[in-house]
């Protein structure tokens, strides 16, 4: 199945970039090219994109409200969000993730991370595994938003669903944690999956966040 791209920057020159690069996989296409906020979030609605890739900085609107208008209409339930930005540890990164982003790269990953990072979070899944976002969760952690109390969050999942979440938290893959538990990747992703319904995560970056915020991992 094709992969349906949208791409969101205000430079003109990058986005052609862009284009060649995702246009050269077999499984993704260019649905359609924004270079504002505000016609990133049209064009989402417009060509029903799967995947965003949403520069922070531009004009009219910023990729972080860009996000966030994305990410909370419920018609676009099925478009993810993956940020670009320039510098890995950037407070403007933890606002998009707090937004609904389902991850970032930098603008100076490899072309085969990005495709690789387009494909990942096409899936449901986020960007959480680098040293980077590590840290930049820690640091979300320490300006929260009001989260449910962690009792409540911990009461809605099994013993099991808390122990995969636990080390989906620590950045283990579904394959790592199925190795680790002794059990098939698919019965990993149908505990993650019934985890996120549980405590309404868009995706994995959100479950790993409550996860956080619940106690479950510490920093």
């Amino acid at each position: 199945m094709t992969i349906r791209v949208l791409l969101a920057d205000d430079q003109k020159l990058i986005l052609a970039g862009f284009r060649v690069l995702v246009e050269s996989a077999a499984d993704l296409e260019v649905v359609g090219e924004a270079t504002t906020g505000l016609e990133a979030v049209a064009l989402a609605r417009e060509t029903r994109a799967d995947v965003v890739l949403m520069d922070i900085r531009m004009p009219e609107l910023d990729g972080i409200e860009a996000t966030r208008r994305i990410t909370a209409d419920e018609d676009l339930a099925g478009v993810r969000v993956l940020i670009l930005t320039t510098f890995e540890i950037d407070e403007n990164v933890l606002r998009a993730l707090r937004a609904g982003a389902s991850g970032f790269l930098s603008k100076g990953v490899e072309p085969a991370d990005l495709l690789d990072g387009i494909r990942t979070v096409s899936r449901g899944e986020s960007l959480l595994s680098s040293r980077a976002t590590q840290a930049l969760i820690t640091q979300f952690l320490d300006r929260p938003a009001p989260p449910k109390t962690a009792a409540a969050v911990l009461d809605q999942l099994t013993g099991r669903e808390r122990e995969i979440v636990t080390l989906a938290a620590e950045g283990l893959s579904n394959e790592e944690i199925s190795q680790r538990l002794f059990v098939s990747p698919l019965t990993v992703k149908t505990h993650v999956n019934r985890a996120m319904a549980k405590l309404g995560a868009r995706d994995r970056a959100q479950l790993v966040i409550a996860a956080y915020q619940a106690g479950l991992v510490m920093p």
